[in-house]
């Protein structure tokens, strides 16, 4: 197609303590008006409180998390004849990761009363758990797209 050139992601560099482009991808989205190094000691605090609380490695236990809250579907609005339909898709492998922690980043964000790293530590373990704010966003998303699951066939299109 004409004037559809693809778009390249940037290449972001892995976290300084983890070495983890997740993390990296983490702090990133946490940050507000390039305060990088305030984001950093927020998720490394909420970090070590997973860690004191599980009893296991921090990273692992994010990391899994992501696993748990990322989404295999979602809907996306097709127009077809005049008509508007909300067609179930396969969510891409780095959407999933995107999708999640942003989720997870809103869900913290309209908690009141705790620290910042207090909040983020509670839905990280939260979501090891299977419930949480960021869980809640994911079953939605998969009800949306069972219940349209009859308009999958316009995916082809």
């Amino acid at each position: 197609m004409r004037g559809k050139s693809k778009i390249k992601k940037r290449e972001i560099a892995p976290d300084k303590k983890y070495n983890s482009l997740l993390v990296a991808e983490l702090i990133n989205k946490l940050m507000i008006r390039g305060y990088k190094n305030k984001a950093e000691t927020i998720v490394y605090k909420s970090f070590d409180i997973v860690e004191k609380n599980t009893k296991k490695p921090a990273f692992e236990v994010f990391e899994s998390s992501v696993k748990i809250a990322s989404p295999q579907i979602e809907v996306r609005s097709k127009r077809i004849g005049g008509a508007n339909y909300q067609v179930p898709v396969e969510v891409a492998p780095h959407r999933k990761v995107d999708l999640v922690i942003r989720w997870l980043l809103s869900a913290v964000r309209t908690r009141h009363g705790k620290p910042m790293e207090e909040k983020l530590a509670d839905e990280i373990m939260q979501m090891t758990k299977g419930e949480g704010a960021v869980i809640k966003k994911r079953d939605d998303i998969h009800r949306m797209a069972e219940a349209n699951k009859a308009f999958a066939h316009f995916a082809r299109f």
